[in-house]
């Protein structure tokens, strides 16, 4: 199965700073971003997040006032939390549910 882009949104993760978070058919991507204020101009940095869907082991929403869409994932640190401050918070959540199921 080909890997197909489903999401992606400038973001803030509260451990990673300011990026753009993609989920893909096959995984959730973090890659930092650096902007720069004299030309407005925003350059893609390192990726710092490379979670394969099947290592999620769970989504959920977080928070009144700042909405957050969250994961926890297997990782080789152990399970890892990412917190993400998105526009539409219920999509992504539902998003990586969504895509979560399809994999099965």
């Amino acid at each position: 199965m080909d890997e197909k882009k489903l999401k992606q949104e400038d973001c803030h993760e509260d451990k990673l700073g300011a990026g753009i978070l993609t989920l893909t058919n096959k995984r959730i991507a973090f890659d930092k971003t650096r902007s720069r204020m004299m030309d407005f101009s925003k350059h893609m940095g390192d990726t710092l997040l490379d979670i394969a869907l099947s290592d999620v082991t769970r989504t959920w929403r977080e928070g009144l006032i700042m909405k957050k869409a969250c994961i926890s994932a297997k990782t080789s640190d152990g399970e890892q939390t990412y917190k993400f401050g998105v526009f539409n918070v219920g999509g992504w959540v539902d998003g990586i549910q969504d895509a979560m199921d399809d994999l099965d």
